[in-house]
């Protein structure tokens, strides 16, 4: 796990409590490297693996022991991590970001997670008297490598601003879609939506190709199967907590499950385009 601190002025200066140090950055995915390019301040990183910080440190990044030991430094988090349990983890378990939080710290989670994973961390995060987003990210590694990145937000409506400015850093549009799990919940649907699309379109090609046409694309990919499968595995458990019946996302599910399992894990989600064509043959 990797935290990232940047040296920043906090725009959110009328919030009480609050203490004037760098914000931090825990970046858990792919997207830590090319993002970092952007964010043009000093940083402070922390990893369970402590090869992985050695690039940083030799760039001139200070190290850190664990999250809880980064916090009590800064008056912002930013915290991106891979699955419900990491959350939980990193900002509930012993010596986490809540356990040494600060009164007035802001507190933004860019996981893709389980709505329900960002209200329970805000209801902690507000009983420390700290403010806490939730606000995923779209756009994959390309849109990383050159700060284009969509950050998808739930929270309070009335800090917003300062949020959606400290985000900019390192994407180009911040949406606020409502309260904490809003950005969640939109991020979910957005993807099970782009599951369900491209086995559509993957269909069609395969189609096409059998009927004589020359697709002539190439595609660079960024966002791996098992992602995607986790993705639609939140949407599956939402649609079940909320009894909506989701036939094509749950069919989408299964089959990013199958493809995991059969050694596509790490290739790209447009690649269930050669996953069907393999399994016509």
């Amino acid at each position: 796990m990797q935290v990232f601190i940047i040296k920043i002025q906090p725009p959110w200066v009328s919030l009480p409590g609050l203490y004037h140090t760098p914000a931090q950055f825990p970046f858990l995915t792919k997207h830590q490297d090319p993002a970092n390019g952007h964010l043009g301040h000093k940083l402070v990183v922390y990893d369970v693996f402590p090869e992985a910080m050695v690039p940083f440190k030799e760039a001139g990044a200070t190290i850190c022991t664990s999250p809880g030991d980064v916090v009590m430094q800064s008056s912002c988090v930013i915290t991106m991590l891979p699955s419900n349990a990491h959350v939980l983890q990193v900002y509930q378990g012993e010596g986490g970001i809540l356990e040494s939080v600060k009164r007035g710290t802001l507190l933004i989670d860019s996981s893709t997670v389980d709505p329900s994973i960002a209200k329970a961390v805000a209801a902690g995060a507000d009983k420390q008297g700290a403010l806490f987003f939730d606000a995923p990210v779209s756009g994959g590694i390309m849109a990383a490598a050159s700060a284009k990145l969509t950050f998808i937000v739930g929270g309070n409506s009335a800090e917003f601003a300062a949020v959606q400015e400290l985000l900019q850093v390192m994407g180009s549009r911040a949406v606020l879609c409502g309260p904490v799990g809003s950005g969640q919940a939109a991020k979910i649907c957005n993807n099970m939506l782009l599951g369900v699309s491209m086995i559509g379109t993957a269909e069609a090609m395969n189609l096409g190709i059998r009927l004589g046409l020359d697709p002539k694309k190439l595609m660079e990919g960024g966002f791996a199967s098992r992602l995607m499968a986790k993705d639609l595995s939140l949407a599956q458990d939402a649609a079940n907590h909320s009894q909506s019946p989701i036939p094509l996302g749950a069919l989408a599910h299964q089959l990013y499950r199958i493809m995991v399992s059969s050694g596509w894990a790490d290739k790209d989600f447009s690649s269930v385009y050669e996953y069907i064509k393999e399994e016509d043959k």
